[in-house]
């Protein structure tokens, strides 16, 4: 037997209901539904009723195509991640979002994958649609692509790494000083063969953690051998072998400092395969650092900290309060809970 569905042109994909479909339900004229829609006065309670009660029937919803051509805004902001994926997107991103919120705007976003090509189509892609502004945490290191934007009104803040080529508004965190901290914590319990595994040197954050790394070495007086730093993709079995070289031969490192959280889940789960304890600081909190035996010590940034001060930059710019653009560099903190407390072994 076939059970024959009775056809519905008015559901059909893409052809939502207009003004005209409320105004012909109402039996009221397009101004009128207009108004109603607007929150114009002019309109009899009655009218008004009958109006808003075809326009639940019917599901319309306002186009606001027409009003952002004759204002030129969109009331939207765009931000472009590295990786969607990553945990430390999650508060930047929220932070964006409720200031934006809070401005009447709406939030776009998307991710470059690491990839400067892509970062470009995608920043050029939201311009296209009329965004009033975008917060960029680029991947690439040539931003002239987006000075015509800027020159036409296009508010743009960068987050995490500066921008390339340009002069533009920054808001970073202290990756050098962060990165000098946690070594000299790990030299201050003993140690002196300490390794560091961090991301790919054209890396804004990972080449100032890396010279965070070498200054706390050199101002302790500890030589580094280059044996003992690794830097490149932060996929699991790239940094596994570099973990496990560095703590391989007849002098092996007693402590790792991380350069980022990717990094440091998977030195974690090498250093739980052995049996020798080895001290390990990480840059970026992770998730359930603290219930592992022994907690991880970390850097931790703000990263919702960071959000939040680069969106309010981004509409004190759109506001017309900010002439010269600054660069604006956040603390990051040292949580201390046991894996950086780790004294030499052996």
């Amino acid at each position: 037997m076939v059970t024959q569905t009775a056809h519905r042109p008015d559901n059909r994909y893409g052809n939502r209901p207009t003004m005209k479909d409320v105004a012909a339900r109402a039996g009221v004229g397009l101004k009128t539904v207009s108004r109603v829609v607007n929150g114009e006065p002019g309109v009899t309670p009655d009218t008004e009723r009958r109006v808003r009660e075809a326009i639940d029937a019917l599901g319309f919803r306002r186009n606001d195509s027409a009003r952002v051509l004759r204002k030129g805004r969109t009331a939207s902001i765009g931000l472009i991640l590295e990786d969607l994926a990553d945990p430390f997107y999650g508060p930047l991103s929220r932070a964006v979002e409720e200031v934006a919120r809070a401005h009447g705007a709406l939030l776009i976003n998307g991710s470059s994958a690491e990839d400067p090509d892509r970062e470009q189509e995608l920043a050029l892609a939201l311009c296209a649609r009329r965004v009033d502004g975008l917060v960029v945490i680029p991947a690439g290191d040539d931003h002239r692509y987006l000075e015509p934007e800027i020159k036409a009104g296009v508010a743009t803040v960068f987050v995490d790494r500066p921008a390339g080529q340009i002069d533009a508004d920054v808001v970073l965190s202290d990756n050098f000083g962060g990165a000098r901290d946690g070594v000299a914590h790990l030299i201050a319990h003993g140690h002196r063969r300490i390794g560091f595994i961090g991301d790919m040197p054209r890396i804004h954050t990972a080449a100032e953690r890396l010279r965070g790394y070498r200054t706390a070495m050199e101002d302790a007086g500890v030589p580094v051998e280059e044996a003992w730093m690794s830097l490149g993709a932060t996929d699991p079995q790239r940094v596994r072998r570099a973990a496990e070289a560095m703590l391989s031969g007849p002098s092996p490192v007693t402590a790792i400092f991380t350069g980022n959280n990717r990094v440091t889940v998977t030195v974690v789960r090498v250093l739980a395969e052995r049996t020798r304890p080895v001290a390990l600081v990480g840059f970026d909190d992770i998730e359930l650092a603290d219930l592992l035996q022994p907690g991880v010590t970390v850097v931790a940034q703000d990263a919702a900290r960071l959000g939040r001060t680069a969106a309010e930059r981004l509409f004190r710019q759109l506001d017309g309060t900010l002439l010269l653009p600054e660069r604006i560099e956040l603390p990051t903190r040292l949580i201390t809970r046991g894996s950086g407390e780790l004294p030499p072994a052996g």
